[in-house]
């Protein structure tokens, strides 16, 4: 994995179907899982409710997509998934050598 990689689950609403507590459960202790094993950055829902976002941290786009296709959401067919890689630039890699 590169240090200056991750990767971005983009979570889409799936017109009529509904998310209901369970479901959303399920989807929490799916990113409580992710987050103990060190693949979670960042997630959560856009404010508008156009469905959601969720950073991880894998060693390939092989094993990103292995973790957000297991995600229940994804899994039930309440969210469509679109995943993308986003290459970093910060200090740490002198905003991608152009810094």
């Amino acid at each position: 994995m590169s240090a200056f990689a991750r990767y971005v689950a983009f979570l889409h609403p799936v017109p009529g179907r509904t998310t209901d507590e369970a479901a959303i459960r399920a989807h929490v202790a799916w990113l409580r899982a992710l987050d103990a094993a060190g693949q979670l950055e960042l997630a959560g829902p856009f404010g508008d409710g156009s469905g959601g976002m969720v950073i991880l941290r894998a060693e390939s786009e092989t094993q990103a997509r292995a973790l957000a296709e297991a995600d229940p959401y994804v899994r039930s067919g309440l969210r469509r998934l679109e995943l993308r890689r986003w290459d970093l630039s910060c200090e740490g890699n002198n905003h991608m050598g152009m810094g």
